[in-house]
């Protein structure tokens, strides 16, 4: 019995020191999936795993906590999830809602801290209406199919994109969007287990004395995160032309046209580095703003026009999303008119650019310019017609030959004339009636 007890209690205490080896020699990488889903996350995972993958990890084990974010970038997300070839944890720590919740189901496990939630995945656009039931249709079954390619059971995944499921049982009555607490998650086989921590997340996962890679978004990453975000394209391209419009009004190139061109440089920067534009775009953008700046130089609108749809080509080009694009191009243009008219309202074209390119100069009569000399010391002249005046002709006034024009009548040759009016080179003329009665009274 003694002996009984002697190897009982030696077994009891092996079991952790055989736990504690159980990871050793294994390699973790921890990923962070936080924030909004967009196309900076989705390059920031594509370079981490294959970084894992790489490093020949055994695991890799993702920490979500994400209100979601773009259905397309959550797309490319979940085809990478699905071709990597190590086994995938996700690991939601706060929340993974809407394309949050798309990313988990495409992992291999799924666990949950006790506060922690996923679901409410209805799809929206990005002015926050509902989308059309095409996106509608076609995101439920991706939800589905994520659900199905890890033995899940689907109707839960359509249950948190499609309000007509009714689920009253788990808070989602037809109507509402099914999202799953950690116990819920654990009943219908969602999630594995609920734990508290990580170290206990790696106790269930028999990797609790591996080795951890915890991976961290660069500056630039996080940048391109940033620059990227749906709510800051438009921003950027409204500030790109602003900033590039008041730089017209301004002398010299200032503040403005900086903001303008640190606006468009940023842009391109962000999508660069989130590897959504390519150095075609930029040769593009370059090319367009060359003939932009020379068709302020050579007349006639061919180059202008060639050279703006250069540059919105290139802004096309760098865009994942070309409905968001065009919307972020059409707020950008709206703003642009609108501080147009504003500016020429308060400023006109007599300052910055437009001065070089407006004709000013005025030939006034003051500063000594005449079109023609205005004979006003003829006036009341008598003279006679040398022709018919019908009513134009020529007459004759102290031997100096003049073409005149009468009030509107019709006078013969040879008949008494006197000028009424000079205005410029035309002269015009009265016929003298009774002039010889009037010189007989005299």
């Amino acid at each position: 019995m003694a002996g009984a007890s002697v190897c009982l209690l030696t077994h009891l205490f092996h079991i952790p020191a055989v736990q504690a080896a159980e990871g050793e020699g294994k390699l973790v990488y921890i990923i962070p999936v936080e924030k909004e889903v967009e196309r900076g996350l989705e390059a920031f995972l594509q370079r981490t795993t294959q970084e894992a993958a790489e490093e020949n990890a055994d695991h890799i084990v993702f920490e979500i906590d994400t209100p979601g974010g773009r259905v397309d970038a959550a797309g490319q997300i979940a085809e990478m999830l699905q071709n990597v070839e190590i086994p995938t944890t996700a690991f939601i720590t706060n929340e993974a809602l809407s394309a949050g919740s798309y990313i988990a189901l495409n992992t291999d496990n799924i666990y949950m801290k006790p506060q922690a939630t996923m679901g409410a995945s209805g799809v929206i656009n990005s002015d926050g209406t509902a989308a059309d039931k095409k996106a509608q249709s076609a995101w439920i079954a991706s939800m589905k199919s994520a659900a199905t390619s890890k033995d899940r059971d689907p109707l839960y995944a359509e249950a948190m994109a499609n309000p007509a499921i009714d689920l009253p049982e788990y808070g989602a009555p037809e109507g509402e969007f099914l999202t799953l607490g950690p116990t819920m998650a654990v009943e219908v086989g969602y999630a594995e287990a609920v734990v508290n921590h990580r170290t206990e997340l790696l106790a269930k996962l028999g990797l609790q004395g591996a080795e951890l890679v915890e991976t961290e978004t660069t500056l630039a990453e996080e940048i391109a995160r940033f620059l990227t975000n749906p709510v800051v394209v438009p921003i950027l391209l409204s500030l790109a032309s602003i900033g590039l419009i008041v730089e017209l009004y301004s002398p010299g190139f200032g503040i403005p046209g900086s903001i303008g061109l640190l606006s468009l440089v940023l842009f391109f920067y962000g999508h660069i580095v989130a590897g959504l534009a390519g150095y075609e775009a930029i040769i593009l953008l370059v090319l367009g703003i060359i003939m932009i700046i020379v068709e302020l130089f050579v007349p006639g609108g061919i180059i202008g026009l060639l050279g703006i749809g250069a540059v919105v080509g290139a802004l096309f080009m760098s865009s994942a999303d070309m409905g968001h694009m065009a919307m972020s191009i059409g707020i950008a243009l709206i703003v642009s008119i609108i501080v147009s008219v504003i500016l020429f309202k308060t400023i006109g074209l007599e300052k910055g650019f437009f001065k070089n390119i407006i004709l000013k100069d005025a030939t006034t009569t003051e500063q000594g310019y005449v079109s023609s000399i205005n004979r006003l010391d003829l006036i009341g002249l008598e003279g006679k017609s040398l022709t018919m005046l019908r009513p134009s002709g020529t007459a004759v006034f102290n031997d100096e030959r003049l073409d005149v024009v009468t009030e509107g009548a019709f006078v013969e040759k040879d008949s008494p004339v006197k000028i009424v009016k000079t205005e410029g080179s035309r002269i015009v003329v009265r016929q003298i009636k009774n002039h010889l009665t009037q010189e007989d009274e005299k």
